[in-house]
């Protein structure tokens, strides 16, 4: 009952944030704003603060690490507000007045007052519009902001502890399921750096979710290389970060995700077994999975598990690129484009 709670709760989740991608009005812009604050503060920490602060002692980096970390919430809205096309000093104050918010909190008055801060353009003079915009959108967006933080922070974190009970309970068995749908999640259009930071997950969930991130990145140029999904630099791209070639994994989900899940399952599995811990929320991609899991596990435990997840990672891949060719290729053939 708690794997399948803790599961049904990452693709409640799941549902809910592919959903508004693909049916909210801007939703794909507004979720490529929360990805790249993600990356912006998330992927910063995690190196600088647990990487070359924690582990190698540099205070300045750890300290600037812990500091780009808390402006989750100012980086989401800023950004999530200038994807979806408002004017940059609206998304900036609003952004401002997010800082001490999470980032749930920032993208959700983000897209909120991405509607409203145009209006000002709309309706009042220039020069009067920036005034009378800064003014009002400011303690206004804070004001949204700490009324909707109570509840998101209790949503997310019981959603967080339905994953984190069903792990501790069976690890191996969430290992497959959690490292495979996190994969997918990886190279999809959304965000596993989002997704993991939100739901604030840490300890040995979020270790199964970045070594399937890592063993994932093979599949993926095994994928993309064997079927000949674009050119080496492709290749190469989807490797170091999936979001780079959302074009390409888009038109042909079928073989992609079906391998991601495959090799991402593996890879879990043996984070699980090896016991894999990272206490950086956020870190869900191939580069920042490994090095900030360096921060939290023995040297020669995290080599051995980062190898044996690098193989599973292939060989999720050959067994998924063979299945395809074998039963789907005709049903779903490739897309391929023009220029590589």
């Amino acid at each position: 009952m708690e794997i399948l709670l803790g599961i049904t709760a990452l693709l409640m989740a799941l549902a809910l944030f592919s959903l508004f991608s693909f049916k909210a009005p801007h939703g794909s812009a507004a979720m490529s704003g929360l990805a790249d604050a993600a990356i912006a503060t998330f992927l910063v920490e995690a190196i600088h603060k647990y990487v070359m602060g924690n582990l190698l002692g540099i205070g300045y980096l750890g300290e600037f690490g812990n500091l780009v970390g808390g402006m989750g919430g100012v980086a989401a809205a800023t950004l999530v507000m200038l994807r979806v096309g408002v004017q940059p000093v609206f998304a900036m104050v609003t952004g401002l007045a997010m800082i001490h918010l999470g980032i749930l909190e920032g993208f959700i008055v983000g897209y909120l007052f991405s509607f409203i801060a145009p209006l000002f353009k709309k309706y009042l003079a220039e020069g009067i519009d920036v005034i009378l915009g800064v003014l009002i959108l400011a303690p206004l967006a804070r004001l949204v902001g700490f009324f909707i933080s109570p509840a998101l922070d209790l949503l997310m974190g019981t959603l967080a502890n339905m994953i984190t009970e069903a792990t501790s309970l069976s690890p191996l068995i969430m290992g497959f399921l959690l490292g495979g749908l996190i994969k997918m999640v990886c190279t999809s259009p959304l965000s596993s750096m989002a997704l993991t930071a939100m739901l604030g997950l840490t300890g040995l969930p979020m270790g199964i979710a970045a070594m399937a991130c890592v063993g994932g990145s093979f599949t993926n140029g095994y994928v993309f290389h064997t079927l000949k999904l674009g050119k080496s630099c492709n290749t190469v791209s989807v490797m170091l970060e999936p979001l780079t070639q959302a074009h390409i994994v888009t038109r042909n989900p079928v073989p992609i995700f079906m391998s991601n899940f495959i090799g991402g399952a593996f890879a879990g599995t043996i984070a699980a077994y090896f016991g894999i811990i990272n206490d950086a929320p956020g870190s869900a991609a191939p580069i920042p999975g490994l090095l900030a899991s360096i921060a939290f596990n023995p040297p020669s435990t995290l080599f051995m598990a980062a190898s044996a997840a690098a193989v599973a990672g292939l060989l999720g891949g050959i067994i998924g690129v063979r299945i395809y060719r074998t039963f789907l290729q005709e049903r779903v053939p490739l897309q391929q484009f023009a220029n590589g």
